[in-house]
């Protein structure tokens, strides 16, 4: 969220430090300011100027020269907007300014004529996104003026805040929320314009006349208080510069007067609202009911949402015309004609909001809001504040009525007791009660100190859900204190020696393999996904997963019944950045199960990728050292028909149809190794070699890990290796091959692996194999040499696996 400082003087004066210096202080008093941005500073390079002439540009059809008086003297520019004429006063801006993106302008040949500076469109300056053609000034716009001096834009500054760090506080989504906190962390006073003074005022415009518009809340519906307030005599037009200009820098889009202040209040008091065109309530009735029954509904933005009998809607006497909390409908908005509207403040329960509009994946700024507990004591504060913007721009508008409402439930205020025994003891501090009580009442609680006891009342914005208990008070007590006063202590309590479970010392295990042998980096993705990545997957034809009924977004709407999924999804975007990559995840995947509803799935997951080659054989002898380095009898061998994997599908299209193993420990089928189909790496985007292997451990998680691992010094001699290829049928698993050379009595046969599998024909294949020979107590003689490989070659060929020939 944007916050700008700006706009925050309007409610305090601000310190006189560096933005930087701001941001840093901002976040160690109340949230987390991601990013500081300062604006407007070109707009006082830019400056006025009138179109003189325009001529054709000798190389190009679309771009014309075009001469300008600066007010110092004539200049010429090439241009290619279709709006350019004589007489015309636009923005220009000079070699040297930095528009919004960073760009900054130089001298530029264009098509052969050199241009010397920018004449701008309104998006080009940061204004708006209108980029039709270029920014017209009015006619009396003086001449050689700086844009910024003529516009009344100020320099700004926004504080690009962490939502996250604030959504445990529904009084912070709004600038005067904003601007309470600087006051308090900077020891300013507050301007209260909002005030019950300005309330009873304001309330001096309601009359006798008739409410046009009726308000009726159902009983059971997600609203907890509807308000509205008639107004006749509206005119659209645009809004004033610096109101556009507010809105743009928090990335709202002007649009006209009567949408902007809308969004210009919710920006400020953090109420979201809407303004109805009146002449669209049929019936002159507005009912806030729950849909009844399935159905669609259209909303501002043209799209048609599918409704469910229990999602709350904003209706008049024919039907439904908003979404009740998170969007408008595209026939109750404001048009060019419109004279006569209707203002809607309402407040509405956070869970029912949230629900619906994460079904139906459409989150506002209004449900964002909502979606915290907003306090219903500032309803009727956003409708005045509203009316009275409304009657800034359109002077000749009047109040028809009174204010309508029904269902406003406002809270009893909420008091908590809190000594300053309590706060010091929390917070370590040596604080007097007359600094607790200062700081508690710079954010506005109301203190009655009676002895020791503090009895606190906490204003209605924080009782919704985020101040409940005395521990709350003393957090706010320590930020604006700081707590970067704080003096650290180390914790006094004892410290035990627990003992690992034998499935915890499996998972160390497994990740010092990983990293040390395997040379890999272990990463950890959601366990929540979407339909969308399982059916980008293909793993549809294994389990959808659970779905959740509170999902926070359709993209994390289930529980995965996988690790393959999340693996691909990190592949994909992994090789972007590399062309060679090794990674790991431990992880948990879920199937269902009828009689415990869920069934857990411990998951180990590997994924080697390579631009140029393949790294199958690297993954198929990394599998077996690891099953073999945690005591694990195993076997890796191809797809049997006869037994079904249960950790992959048969018919997965991601399957490559040869180079795809099965793992078995302990005589069980519990995971696989496979080269992914390149079909299944282009759905991705994967452009190169992806192999993976998965192994769940669920089975053997709790058996104790036997540690057979000797001393071994290096060697003080050279040893030498041997390759052999030998030819086998096209079923026999490799790993039998491999048995054979282990078989092989020759103590000098430190190791063997396979390097390569290869199909030769239907029928055969061939196995290529590595040895390594080694004598800890001399180097080797070139004859033993020769007669160990003949015994290795020997022993091959009388398992019926003879040397390849030729």
């Amino acid at each position: 969220m944007k916050i700008s400082l700006d706009w925050i003087k309007d409610f305090v004066e601000l310190p006189e430090l560096s933005p930087q210096e701001m941001g840093v202080r901002f976040t160690l008093s109340t949230c987390e300011v991601e990013g500081v941005e300062e604006t407007n500073a070109h707009m006082e390079q830019v400056s006025v100027v009138e179109i003189t002439k325009i001529e054709a540009h000798p190389e190009a059809d679309k771009l014309r020269l075009v001469s300008f008086e600066t007010g110092s003297g004539e200049r010429r520019v090439v241009c290619g907007a279709p709006n350019v004429a004589p007489g015309m006063k636009v923005p220009f801006a000079p070699i040297g300014t930095t528009l919004p993106g960073g760009f900054t302008l130089e001298p530029k040949k264009i098509r052969g004529v050199m241009s010397e500076g920018m004449l701008c469109a309104e998006d080009e300056l940061g204004l708006s996104d209108d980029h039709a053609g270029l920014m017209e000034l009015p006619a009396d716009a003086p001449v050689g003026k700086s844009l910024a001096e003529y516009l009344e834009l100020k320099r700004d500054v926004l504080l690009d805040i962490d939502n996250k760090s604030i959504t445990h506080r529904p009084d912070l989504w709004g600038h005067y929320g904003m601007a309470r906190e600087f006051s308090a962390a900077f020891g300013k006073p507050l301007a209260k314009p909002f005030d019950e003074a300005w309330i009873e005022k304001m309330r001096g415009l309601y009359n006798d006349e008739t409410p046009p518009v009726s308000v009726t809340v159902d009983e059971g519906t997600a609203c907890l208080g509807f308000c509205g307030l008639s107004v006749d005599g509206v005119s659209i037009k645009s809004s004033p510069v610096w109101m556009q200009q507010r809105l743009t820098a928090c990335g709202m889009r002007p649009i006209n007067n009567i949408v902007d202040i809308s969004n210009y209040v919710m920006l400020e008091l953090g109420m979201p609202n809407h303004i109805f065109d009146r002449d669209t309530v049929r019936g002159g009735r507005i009912i806030v009911r729950d849909m009844g029954k399935d159905g669609t509904f259209t909303t501002l933005d043209e799209m048609e949402r599918k409704m469910i009998a229990a999602d709350t809607m904003v209706c008049d006497a024919e039907g439904p015309s908003s979404i009740g909390g998170i969007m408008g409908g595209l026939t109750s908005s404001v048009k060019d004609e419109t004279n006569r509207v209707f203002i809607e403040v309402a407040n509405w329960k956070p869970e029912r909001i949230r629900h619906t509009s994460t079904r139906l994946g459409l989150r506002t700024d209004a449900s964002q809001r909502y979606e915290k507990s907003l306090d219903s004591h500032q309803i009727e504060r956003t409708v005045l504040r509203i009316l009275e913007l409304l009657l800034e721009s359109c002077p000749e508008a009047k109040v028809v009525g009174s204010l309508v409402s029904d269902k406003v439930q406002l809270k009893p205020p909420l008091i908590i007791d809190l000594t300053l025994e309590r706060v010091n003891s929390i917070l370590g501090t040596t604080l007097e009660q007359s600094e607790v009580i200062r700081i508690l009442e710079s954010l506005e609680y109301k203190i009655d100190a009676q002895g020791d006891v503090m009895k606190v009342t906490v204003p209605s914005y924080r009782a919704t859900k985020d101040v409940e208990v005395d521990a709350d008070l003393i957090e706010d007590v320590g930020r604006i204190y700081g707590f970067d006063k704080l003096i650290p202590l180390a914790p006094h309590n004892e410290i035990t020696v627990t003992s690992l479970s034998p499935a915890k010392i499996m998972e160390r295990r497994i990740q010092d393999f990983m990293v040390l042998r395997g040379r890999a980096l272990e990463i950890y993705s959601y366990p929540l996904t979407g339909a969308r990545l399982l059916e980008q997957a293909d793993w549809s034809v294994m389990n959808e997963g659970l779905v959740l009924a509170n999902a926070l977004s359709p993209e994390t709407d289930r529980m995965r019944p996988s690790l393959v999924p999340s693996l691909l999804e990190k592949a994909s975007l992994n090789q972007k950045f590399h062309s060679k990559y090794r990674l790991f995840e431990l992880g948990r995947s879920y199937l269902e199960n009828e009689k415990n509803f869920s069934e857990d799935r411990h998951q180990l997951g590997i994924i080697y990728f390579d631009k140029n080659e393949s790294p199958f054989m690297d993954v198929l002898n990394l599998m077996g050292d690891l099953l073999e380095s945690l005591s694990l009898k195993a076997q890796i061998q191809p797809p049997n028909p006869k037994f079904a994997n249960p950790v992959v599908a048969s018919d997965w299209t991601g399957r490559h149809p040869h180079e795809f193993l099965d793992v078995r420990v302990m005589g069980k089928i519990c995971g696989f190794i496979g080269t992914i189909h390149p079909l299944m790496c282009s759905k991705f985007k994967i452009k190169g070699n992806l192999v993976m292997a998965v192994l769940d451990m669920t089975d053997f998680m709790d058996r104790p890990v036997k540690d057979k691992t000797k001393y071994k010094p290096l060697p003080k001699f050279p040893g030498a290796t041997f390759d052999c290829t030998v030819v086998a049928e096209t079923n026999t698993p490799a790993a039998d091959v491999l048995g054979v050379l282990k078989k092989v009595k020759l103590k000098e046969l430190e190791d063997v692996r396979i390097v390569d599998v290869y199909p030769l024909s239907e029928s055969q294949k061939t196995v290529t194999l590595r040895s390594w020979l080694l004598d800890r107590d001399k180097t080797l003689a070139p004859d033993f040499l020769k007669e160990a490989e003949n015994k290795i070659v020997a022993a091959l060929d009388k398992a019926g696996y003879p040397l390849k020939q030729g």
